[in-house]
């Protein structure tokens, strides 16, 4: 057997284990994330030298285009299924979690990198910006539901319209590492980063998302619900409407993760009730599934390939400092206020997933400038994931769970 037949043999076989495993992790209340890690370390364990290599620095081009698909489909079924209308105070939650928890979150792994894994400040910045984000790929688990489905709890809400945002919001970061070992900082530098990079392309994506999600909603549900132009079953304009937004918002030098956030929340919006809705979230749903076997079990390969080899017990305890202290901790402080249960309060801070999008950011920093402690930086991230599939992927149904039956008061979609 050839290695491209190998290779579609486990796409088509993964592909099709995660038809069931939504399902089956319910039952076993243990995230299909972990399985398929696991499935991917065991069968790059075995034929090692007939697949190829899955260490992210060995085809780091391959890696950043595969990350950026599936976040960017990721991040358009997450803004399709918030039925919560966009204000300052209903979204108060995730924007506290965005604002203040994210960017100490941040500040905590810049401080980390510097003075405990005594790494340059531009890789400690950039560091903190692949770190920050939480993931929109692999919190399906404490996500919401499909749109218009009854009982989402402000935790799922939380935490997904957290992961929907700041996928976009770390950008601004990530490219202040770029510039930093580019340009040093200095005062011009950092001028030209708040006006640009902060300013222009987060206001650039927010407005051509907009843009893009109110032209396909009034294509979809005025001019084609006037002349029956689709059918009911053409979910497959989501993926449309979700490499548009990008496209176009990349061209013009906005951020595309924004910009796809945005346009599927606007989308969702418009017409509101309407069940086509369901099939746009399905398709996306589909589609990012697919993706993610493969990519999941890649990244199992890499943790048998070598991608750990450079780990050190300092890199151990910043990554569990990080994970168990530092997000939950500027989380549940960036919370007080809030008014939500305590024990919601605990959860949306204790489930900061890490997962796909910290890869296509630590791919996307390595190819615009060349960074000290590369190997470093990739065995932390990677490690983190790790720590991070395990533990939520053991803990999120179980604690969700808890939740819905002790103190959550879910309130229907339509209110929201």
């Amino acid at each position: 057997m050839s290695q491209y037949i190998f290779l579609m043999l486990i796409a088509g076989l993964g592909s099709i284990g995660m038809a069931f495993m939504p399902a089956l992790a319910k039952k076993i209340k243990i995230s299909y994330s972990l399985i398929y890690v696991a499935i991917g370390a065991l069968i790059f364990s075995l034929w090692p030298n007939f697949l190829p290599a899955p260490l992210p620095q060995k085809d780091n081009f391959l890696v950043i285009h595969l990350t950026e698909l599936i976040v960017i489909i990721s991040l358009m079924g997450t803004g399709i299924k918030i039925d919560r209308s966009f204000s300052f105070k209903s979204w108060n939650t995730p924007l506290r979690l965005i604002f203040v928890a994210m960017i100490l979150c941040i500040a905590g792994c810049v401080f980390m990198g510097v003075f405990m894994l005594e790494i340059a400040l531009p890789s400690a910045i950039l560091l903190g910006a692949v770190l920050a984000p939480t993931d929109p790929v692999l919190a399906a688990d404490v996500q919401v539901g499909p749109p218009n489905e009854s009982g989402k709890s402000e935790t799922k809400f939380a935490l997904t319209s957290e992961a929907g945002l700041n996928d976009g919001m770390a950008f601004p970061f990530t490219w202040l590492a770029i510039l930093a070992v580019t340009k040093g900082l200095n005062t011009d530098t950092l001028t030209y980063w708040f006006g640009y990079y902060l300013l222009y392309k987060v206001a650039a994506g927010i407005l051509l998302g907009w843009l893009c999600g109110k032209l396909v909603g009034y294509l979809v549900f005025s001019i084609s619900e006037k002349f029956r132009l689709l059918k009911a079953s053409d979910g497959f304009l989501a993926i449309s409407v979700t490499l548009l937004a990008y496209s176009v918002t990349e061209a013009l030098h906005g951020y595309g993760f924004i910009a796809v956030f945005v346009s599927g929340l606007t989308l969702r919006h418009f017409e509101k009730r309407h069940e086509y809705h369901q099939q746009l979230h399905s398709f996306t749903d589909q589609m990012e599934r697919m993706l993610l076997a493969v990519l999941l079990i890649f990244f199992g390969g890499s943790l048998v390939s070598g991608i750990l080899k450079p780990l050190n017990l300092e890199m151990i305890v910043v990554s569990l400092v990080f994970l168990m202290l530092v997000r939950p901790i500027v989380s549940y402080a960036s919370l007080t206020k809030a008014k939500i249960h305590w024990k919601e309060r605990l959860a949306i801070s204790f489930f900061g997933i890490r997962g796909m999008g910290s890869i296509y950011y630590l791919s996307f920093a390595l190819q615009e400038a060349t960074f000290e402690n590369v190997d470093t930086l990739w065995a932390i991230v990677a490690f983190t994931i790790l720590v991070s599939i395990i533990i939520h992927g053991f803990t999120a149904t179980s604690v969700m769970s808890y939740l819905r039956v002790t103190v959550e008061k879910p309130v229907a979609s339509h209110n929201q």
